[in-house]
């Protein structure tokens, strides 16, 4: 793989008037990855998507593109093409001319352009549509034909704006799917600012969690969902429930900590905590049992249950925890359904202490009012 299409943003800030959209953002997208930018709205991850088209100039910092600084280069000579959330498609072309419409500018020959546009549409897997106009495209056709509009001119990077949030949910993880196999086909980077935490999961090689205009996390998917660096991370990534709690004692192989309604927990990866430290720890909602004993135990509690939610594979249960609100579990149907629960009733919500995940900070997110 060559690096021709590593994006490298150094300490790239930018702001619009007293507002610091983005913040001094250092990071490396490798070359021919799959990369997801995720945040609440106002979090700054389409302004640095804009800035690494050239759309936005950076108040600091540089972006470079395979390894050249892009702060002179117009946008049409940078090697990206940008797909926006509105596919903002021609309704007078056919198909073919839309997907074409890019080398019309640069004045390549019509038999060229008809080549090249029918390729692109036979790779988005709708040649068999090429004469078609986009009002007699489905929601689903019309994001492809921008797709192939975006990657007739061969660009080196793909950046794309959350170009599956107009879908339904059945076109969107076919779309999900047909975006990652072109990734792969192409072997060029893309990075896709999305909202949607399962949409990130699944597409990205390195999911980017930004807030307040900073990058909390970037790792891979399983890192991010399993090891979030912080409560704010973890509740916006979901999949996990955030206890804090007062260290008590320090072992040689783990500390153990109480919370505010006296529960103990015990932790593993703590060893560097002392006694009367607050920590943050993390717990999977899927690793969790349930049971009718009340009585509590290490990495337990016990509490009554305030929301019950099928979900297909899993059922969603909520039961009460004072210093959260609530504490949720994501219990197997095949268990779920082996002992029915009902709303009101106490249960007992246990784990093993190999679960509990030490994390950082206590941030909490408000976003930015610029995005």
């Amino acid at each position: 793989m060559t690096k021709a299409s590593e994006i490298h943003l150094k300490n790239v800030s930018k702001n619009f008037g007293s507002v610091a959209a983005v913040d001094q953002v250092d990071l490396i997208i490798d070359a021919g990855s799959y990369c997801c930018m995720i945040g609440p709205s106002g979090c700054g991850k389409t302004t640095l998507l804009r800035m690494i088209a050239g759309h936005e100039t950076p108040t600091a910092g540089s972006v470079l593109i395979g390894g050249k600084d892009m702060s002179a280069v117009r946008t049409g000579e940078r090697g990206t093409a940008l797909m926006f959330q509105n596919y903002a498609l021609f309704p007078h072309l056919n198909l073919v001319d839309n997907v074409a419409f890019s080398l019309k500018v640069k004045k390549i020959g019509a038999a060229e352009r008809l080549e090249r546009g029918r390729e692109m549409l036979d790779r988005v897997q709708l040649l068999h549509l090429a004469d078609r106009h986009p009002s007699e495209l489905s929601g689903g056709q019309q994001q492809r034909v921008a797709l192939a509009r975006a990657l007739i001119t061969k660009p080196q990077v793909l950046l794309l704006d959350e170009p599956l949030s107009a879908l339904d949910e059945f076109l969107r993880l076919q779309m999900r799917v047909e975006l990652k196999r072109l990734q792969k086909e192409l072997g060029i980077t893309f990075v896709h600012v999305t909202h949607t935490q399962p949409e990130a999961i699944a597409l990205a090689d390195k999911v980017i969690v930004m807030d307040h205009g900073v990058i909390e996390q970037a790792a891979s998917p399983r890192e991010i969902y399993d090891r979030p660096h912080s409560p704010y991370i973890a509740q916006f990534m979901g999949g996990q429930n955030i206890i804090s709690g007062t260290v008590t004692s320090v072992g040689k192989e783990e500390v153990k900590l109480e919370d505010a309604e006296g529960n103990i927990f015990v932790v593993t990866n703590a060893s560097d905590a002392r006694k009367g430290d607050t920590l943050n720890i993390a717990i999977r909602r899927d690793k969790i049992s349930v049971s009718s004993d009340a009585r509590k135990g290490e990495n337990s509690l016990v509490g009554e249950i305030t929301n019950i939610e099928y979900q297909g594979t899993f059922v969603k249960m909520s039961i009460a925890y004072a210093p959260q609100g609530e504490f949720v579990i994501y219990l197997d149907d095949e268990e779920y359904f082996a002992e029915i629960r009902q709303v009101g009733e106490i249960v007992c919500a246990h784990w093993d202490s190999q679960l509990n995940y030490r994390m950082a900070g206590t941030k909490k997110s408000s976003g930015n009012p610029l995005e």
